[in-house]
């Protein structure tokens, strides 16, 4: 046998079939035990799971972060345009802002309500119980537009170059597999499967990652970083993939990245995300009954700063292996394929390739166990957060009284629904620019409404209740009608309105980012305004939800020195690969 083959041979079929039947049985016989201790189906222990230790919090955040677009997405970014799209990878300075601001703020008033919330709950004791309904809502929305669509695409795309199974089959698979894992495992099956491949899929991204290097370089991983980073300036007609920002107007690049702006953009992205979004959120909600509410704090941050430490992972797993694949591609030794319709290169495949070319016979087929659990990982994470957005924030207030089995039964009718309606939206999204770039463009649309409401919220006691519900539901509204514009003028490249289109244009062809940024400017310069007219918010909310002392003094009592080491050493980490690429 060539131990060396290109191809995805018996010996790796045989050891991924095993290794995902080990893995299904290891998570099985942990929710088996897990049940016998919950005696019998509980709603929140199916949502949230209960007090995890924090280094399977870290892990969870990290696996539930990582999906098929990132497999393919990523890495195809990476192929196309280098560490351009970075700035929403390394943030791992950002999920310290969960642990060290948000998370108080959550446990705090879950320990004031005596319960567990989810974030619409959040805003609706700050503003309205409207405001929260639509955060439900562009919530759902959001994982329909972004999530569900978006990993079934890149999923089936993975399977295809990789294990030669057609596109369909391998994104209606992963989205059956799913949605039974998510179905039968609830949130402890989704912690369990994290905390299994979070290393297998940690440990094969880095031997692709120093194979290849070794591969482009002749025997010598250094020689090879060299010429990954030699072809990466020649790139784009010598303007180069090498560095993050992109200030020359004559950059090919500038009109996606936007010199300075694109940081600014990214992280009122990474804010939505990694601090309000249900999806990352649920993974530290968790406690066990009667703890210790700092207690709760402390495992909580520790788990978002090691969630940190992994964060930056990412640019070196999937975005420079991509990289490293167009050095390759370019010198010949490897082919990415091309599109029969455009001719252009499939960069998508970039990473699947590289799994097939640098990795021996039957660590590929380990590897790909890690691949394929991170896929049903991050998917059944984002089933997990639907099924308890609907369940927690619509169906229990409209049938209090119900059994727990019954609410856990109405939470996987939900993952049902959210999935056909992902699948639906799924021609939509293959129709509409680059998969990364589509999927930053969609997030860009409904982050600055959220981030407004949420920073507004917590640090001014001037907004009111009406001023968050409608800048909520207005900066929504406004994304939905860019996104529509996007859609008919295929992202701006098409004028479709006629004279109108000449007045308008500020609106539909506005660079996605420069956008985003004024939206978040309008939004709460709107609030502000609203916050004049209409009536102030009680004590009660403002006690309950705004910074205040008791805050600051359950914070300051739930952190030691090694919180502080541990978050200094994610920033610098961060602040060094900024320098490097800059």
């Amino acid at each position: 046998m060539n131990w060396n083959t290109n191809h995805f041979v018996w010996v790796d079929w045989a050891i991924l079939i095993i290794g995902l039947c080990l893995v299904g049985w290891a998570v099985y016989r942990s929710i088996q035990k897990d049940k016998k201790k919950m005696k019998g189906a509980d709603s929140q222990d199916y949502l949230f799971g209960k007090g995890e230790p924090w280094y399977i919090i870290g892990m969870a955040i990290f696996a539930a972060n990582i999906g098929s677009e990132h497999l393919v997405g990523l890495a195809g970014t990476g192929a196309k345009d280098g560490v351009g799209m970075a700035h929403w990878e390394m943030q791992g300075w950002m999920i310290l802002i969960l642990g060290w601001l948000f998370v108080p703020f959550y446990q705090l008033l879950n320990n004031k309500l005596g319960r567990i919330i989810t974030m619409p709950e959040f805003l609706k004791y700050r503003y309205t119980k409207r405001t929260g309904s639509w955060l439900s809502i562009i919530t759902l929305v959001a994982y329909v537009f972004t999530k569900v669509s978006v990993t079934a695409f890149t999923g089936g795309i993975f399977f295809e170059y990789l294990l030669g199974i057609p596109f369909w089959y391998g994104a209606l698979g992963l989205i059956f597999i799913t949605c039974i894992f998510t179905v039968f495992g609830g949130m402890k099956g989704v912690m369990t499967l994290s905390s299994i491949q979070t290393p297998i899929l940690i440990i094969g991204s880095f031997l692709v990652l120093f194979l290849g290097l070794n591969l482009l370089g002749n025997g010598s991983i250094t020689a090879g970083w060299s010429a990954m980073m030699d072809n990466a300036r020649q790139m784009h007609d010598g303007f180069g993939i090498n560095h993050m920002f992109h200030t020359n107007p004559k950059d090919p690049m500038y009109g996606d990245y936007p010199g300075y702006v694109v940081f600014l953009g990214a992280s009122i992205i990474g804010f939505w995300y990694w601090c309000t979004d249900q999806h990352i959120v649920q993974r530290v909600l968790g406690q066990r009954k009667g703890e210790d509410n700092r207690e709760v704090m402390k495992r909580a941050r520790r788990g978002t700063i090691c969630a940190g430490y992994f964060k930056i992972l990412p640019c070196f797993m999937f975005l420079i292996p991509g990289m490293i694949a167009i050095a390759l591609q370019n010198k010949g030794v490897i082919n990415m394929g091309t599109d029969p319709t455009t001719g252009k290169l499939v960069t998508d495949s970039a990473f699947a390739i590289m799994v097939k070319n640098v990795l021996p016979v039957g660590i590929k087929g380990i590897v790909t166990i890690g691949f394929v659990c991170a896929l049903v990982a991050s998917l059944a994470a984002f089933f997990n957060s639907c099924a308890t957005l609907f369940t927690e924030d619509f169906y229990k207030p409209l049938k209090p009284g119900k059994s727990e089995s019954h609410y856990v039964l109405v939470g996987r009718i939900a993952t049902v629904v959210v999935v056909l309606l992902g699948l639906a939206w799924m021609p939509v999204m293959m129709s509409m620019n680059t998969l990364y770039s589509y999927l930053q463009n969609i997030q860009s649309l409904l982050a600055p409404a959220i981030v407004a409401v949420f920073v507004l919220g917590i640090f001014s006691k001037r907004i009111t209740p009406k001023a968050g519900e409608w800048g909520l539901i207005g900066g929504f509204l406004i994304g939905m009608l860019r996104l529509i514009t996007n859609i008919v003028t295929k992202n701006g490249t098409e004028n479709v309105f006629g004279s109108l289109g000449n007045s308008t244009a500020w609106f539909w062809q506005t660079n996605w980012l420069i956008f985003e940024c004024w939206l978040l400017v309008f939004i709460m310069v709107m609030m502000y305004i609203i916050s004049l007219f209409t009536k102030a918010p009680t004590k009660e909310q403002l006690e309950a939800i705004t910074f205040s002392s008791d805050y600051k003094k359950e914070i300051r009592e739930s952190w030691s020195v090694w919180d502080i080491a541990g978050s200094l050493g994610v920033i610098v980490l961060c602040v060094a690969f900024y320098v490097y690429f800059w």
